[in-house]
């Protein structure tokens, strides 16, 4: 009877596994593994070096030099860590891979309790990304229209190039996966370097003003304080690539021999060396140049030469376009899952084109709808990229290591959680501020 049971049963389970494997060749994130490890290097400085790069002077301005500085390093120093740890435990079972973040909170939290903790987190960041990557693309297009134009041409509403920016993605997001889009990711990279350089190549070059002045930017106290959260927001979300480093390495090939994580940490440490040349740059002399009287996007303080800032947003517009994808390729990922697997879709060209293109014109609606650029990001920020970021690799290490207490490793995981808990309470406290008195001046659909 047994063995009658178990042979009825084996096609089908056979079948199953067939189809699963087929769904998996099909999806995003595992389709195709046979990555170079410089892939990862430009998909995380496209991931990384977002247009916040821009606002780094601004958050100094509101920060100071001290504790600006000491944020801006700290902030490297931890998220370098937490992203070593992400790439550690990509691997830590044997023979098994966790393609994508909530497969490891799954492990870390239980099968339920992981997805619920981490889903929700990494939708919001990488929708969030989405949304305000397509405001930075539709407001970079329209400076570079204004500055090309000098005054002479029609004023353009900024709806209108949110719509020419998201234009792209309804082409760009019908590629199927992250290997098939690294041209992109590479472009992305490139310029995210090079408008850094002009940003801060620009600012030396222009000197110090006059009258610059290191005072706080705000006067009164409240506004101190409040400038002081959301510049820890806008920081926080400069270093904000962990939402996507498991997807990135998933696309990297493994044996036992030779673990993806060898590869994927050599891009790691070569994007974050670009990263420090991108960021401190900008920040210290963006800073140094303006003192308090820089714009929250540096490229519109610095005015002249026209040729050059048109120059750089059109940069800034193509690194942009590379971000968008990388971010949303996850996304992309996510709902093809529950399309195919939970709700039995037949995977295939139909359901892509209609998810990808519903999920493009989402983000872009939003994004025409709540332009208000600066302190959405503030408040995303503190609310999902300090978690996904700073602190929930370190809670699953603990979870899943087990380090012994008051050990090196079970000392630094918490001073990291308690600083990751700090940033995502207290700068969504000034983003929100931010957004409030933003939106008393706001109309819609100017």
């Amino acid at each position: 009877m047994g063995t009658q049971a178990a042979e009825n049963y084996s096609p089908a389970k056979d079948e199953r596994s067939a189809r699963e494997k087929a769904i998996d060749d099909w999806l995003p994130i595992t389709s195709s593994r046979n990555a170079k490890w410089w892939y990862s290097a430009f998909h995380n400085v496209t991931a990384m070096v977002g247009a916040g790069v821009l606002s780094l002077p601004y958050a100094m301005s509101e920060l100071g030099w001290g504790p600006g500085i000491a944020v801006l390093i700290i902030s490297w120093i931890i998220t370098l860590y937490t992203l070593w740890q992400m790439v550690e435990m990509h691997e830590m079972v044997p023979g098994k891979r966790f393609d994508r973040y909530h497969e490891l909170g799954q492990h870390a939290f239980g099968e339920k309790l992981g997805l619920w903790i981490v889903v929700p987190q990494q939708l919001v960041v990488e929708v969030g990304v989405n949304i305000v990557y397509m405001v930075t693309g539709g407001k970079s297009l329209k400076k570079f229209h204004d500055v090309v134009c000098d005054g002479k041409c029609k004023d353009i509403k900024l709806t209108y190039f949110i719509m020419i920016f998201a234009s792209v993605h309804f082409v760009l997001s019908q590629l199927p996966n992250f290997n098939s889009i690294s041209g992109v990711s590479l472009a992305a990279a490139v310029m995210s370097l090079s408008y850094s350089t002009i940003a801060w190549g620009a600012s030396v070059d222009k000197g110090k003003l006059p009258d610059v002045d290191y005072h706080l930017r705000a006067t009164t106290t409240p506004g101190k304080v409040f400038g002081f959260f959301g510049a820890l927001g806008d920081v926080a979300f400069a270093y904000a690539g962990h939402n996507v480093v498991l997807e990135i390495q998933a696309t990297i090939p493994s044996t036992p021999e030779q673990p993806s994580k060898k590869p994927m940490w050599k891009g790691v440490i070569v994007a974050y060396i670009v990263v420090a040349l991108c960021y401190f740059p900008v920040a210290l002399i963006g800073y140094w140049a303006f003192g308090n009287k820089v714009d929250d996007n540096i490229l519109i303080t610095l005015n002249n030469p026209k040729w050059l800032i048109a120059l750089a947003n059109m940069m800034v517009v193509i690194h942009v376009i590379g971000s968008y994808q990388i971010y949303a390729m996850p996304v992309f990922d996510m709902i093809e899952t529950v399309l195919v697997k939970k709700l039995g879709f037949p995977p295939g060209l139909t359901l892509r084109l209609i998810s990808r293109t519903v999920y493009v014109a989402f983000t872009m609606f939003i994004a025409i709808t709540f332009p208000f650029f600066g302190g959405l990001l503030g408040f995303f920020g503190g609310f999902a990229f300090a978690p996904t970021t700073y602190f929930l690799p370190c809670i699953m290490w603990l979870a899943i290591y087990k380090p012994k207490r008051f050990s090196l490793s079970w000392f630094t995981n918490w001073i990291c959680i308690i600083l990751g808990v700090l940033l995502m309470v207290l700068s969504p406290i000034g983003g929100l501020r931010q957004i409030i008195i933003d939106a008393k001046t706001y109309k819609f659909y100017s």
